[in-house]
């Protein structure tokens, strides 16, 4: 057996140990086997790279470099991921148990593309300083000026074990574009792909400080959120330690960014074509193993449909094949830990006990005797006050819950703690897109959508789903901070 690689830390620009002796491991969730050691950093590590970063913010060149000459490094990073995406893509596949596809597409793929589109298009148009247009104040005189946007500071990033190289992107595109300097904190999960961005900072010539990775779990995070040294927290995860952090992240009034759970739903109507709503409703269940914060986990179907939908949902799970997500003709792969499946496992069994029906699914593949795998689930019979109509599994589950017409769809869609996302397919586009403005969420697709992928649309959510917006002039716009400059023109 090969030896399992040991990581370190990275701070100031260079790589360096931990001040005490404690590591996690790092396994695959498809095969259980350790494929990585990271450092328990101590709080003395994360002092260390928050001190680092308010150096660089306070001292160095990042914050105060032109717009064009930041966008040059960036560039730069980009085309490093460019032409190291087969090797992230296979880290990937290892540190998350993601299916190849869905690597190369969405986990690498998509992020690099917005991290470039940050540099090429976003940073060189977007909006630093506006002029104020003149203006008389009876009895005062005439005054103007120009509002600025500059760096918030410095940023703690903390993205979730899901989609790990691609929320850290998303939170790193922005702070970097913005002018912050960063301390990255992924996911103790899956946080090697995050580790081999410092790589990418070093080739491409971000200046020491602006970039800062520290692994570690809860106390390390803590000790982030909590710093008085940070001056902005962008965190994704569950609800639950969401709030955990906007607790701790109020002592110092930090600025809080907060993508969190959802229970997303698809509102289809009597008209709609079911065909093209099968394949919505079948990523709701597989993508990621269901491990997507804005997957479409309850559909909501017109009754004189419900029966159909059902039936065609059932005969496309059959073929839905489950295992090793290395292999290009895996559907779905594994479960981030035991821990997650265990979870979603004790919801399935309370989703029975509440009296819905499992139709497909509902336990682990028996053929699978390694690996935190678990077979796609679809319940029927399903109350919108259940608790598996309001839970987050965060896991391959769907449920389809029956209404009668418009308004009781749009009730049963907001009838829910979440707001992140939702969807609607009708034969009419005007009444979809009404039906669309009543839900309340932060996205909504009409039939299908198409704002998915492009870094314009604005990614975050209503209600528990957060606070702040993510991609994007949207994401930018979290990491700066409005100044007014102001003079007079002439004086009463």
């Amino acid at each position: 057996m090969s030896e399992v690689p040991t990581h370190r830390l990275y701070i100031d620009g260079e790589w360096t140990d931990s001040t005490g002796d404690a590591w996690i491991e790092v396994v695959n969730p498809a095969t259980e086997e350790a494929i990585g050691l990271i450092p328990e950093a101590t709080k003395e590590d994360v002092v260390r790279a928050v001190r680092a970063a308010r150096h660089a913010f306070d001292e160095g060149p990042w914050p105060s470099m032109p717009v064009r000459e930041r966008a040059r490094i960036m560039l730069r990073m980009a085309e490093i991921m460019e032409r190291r995406t087969p090797e992230l893509v296979d880290l990937n596949i290892a540190d998350a148990g993601t299916i190849r596809l869905l690597a190369e597409m969405l986990q690498i793929g998509v992020p690099v593309a917005h991290f470039r589109d940050m540099a090429e298009r976003i940073m060189p148009a977007f909006a630093w300083e506006r002029p104020m247009p003149p203006t008389v104040v009876p009895g005062l005189g005439i005054g103007q000026g120009v509002l600025r946007r500059e760096p918030f500071g410095v940023a703690a990033l903390i993205p979730a074990y899901n989609f790990p190289f691609f929320l850290s992107v998303m939170k790193l595109a922005p702070a970097l574009a913005a002018g912050c300097t960063t301390v990255l904190k992924p996911a103790p999960a899956a946080p090697l792909e995050a580790l081999l961005l410092a790589e990418i900072a070093e080739e491409a010539g971000l200046p020491a400080g602006v970039l800062n990775i520290i692994t570690g779990d809860i106390e390390a995070g803590r000790e982030l959120t909590t710093n008085p040294m940070v001056d902005l927290v962008s965190f994704t995860g569950s609800d639950s330690v969401g709030r955990q952090v906007y607790e701790q992240a109020a002592g110092g009034i930090k600025k809080v960014v907060l993508e969190l759970g959802g229970k997303s739903a698809s509102i289809v109507c009597e008209d709609a074509n079911l065909d093209k709503v099968l394949g919505e409703m079948l990523a709701g269940i597989t993508v990621n193993t269901g491990q997507g914060c804005s997957l479409f986990t309850r559909t909501l179907v017109h009754r004189s449909r419900y029966d159909e939908l059902v039936e065609k949902a059932v005969a496309a799970l059959e073929h839905i094949t489950v295992g090793d997500p290395a292999d290009p003709g895996t559907a779905m792969g594994p479960l981030i830990s035991a821990a997650q499946r265990d979870k979603v496992e004790k919801l399935v069994r309370t989703g029975e006990e509440e009296g819905a029906r499992i139709v497909f699914g509902g336990r682990r593949p028996p053929a699978l005797s390694r690996g935190y795998f678990f077979e796609p689930t679809l319940f029927t019979e399903v109350d919108n006050a259940m608790t598996i109509a309001r839970t987050e599994f965060f896991g391959p589950v769907g449920a389809v819950i029956a209404f009668d017409d418009d308004d009781e769809a749009v009730r049963l869609a907001n009838d829910n703690p979440y707001g992140l996302a939702g969807s609607v397919w009708a034969a009419d586009p005007i009444r979809a897109h009404g039906i669309a403005t009543r839900v309340r969420a932060g996205m909504v697709m009409v039939n299908g959508g198409g704002g998915g992928v492009t870094p314009h649309a604005a990614f975050g959510g209503y209600k528990q789903s957060g606070l702040g917006r993510e991609w994007g002039e949207h994401g930018l716009d979290e990491f700066l901070q409005t100044k007014s400059i102001t003079w007079p023109v002439a004086s009463g």
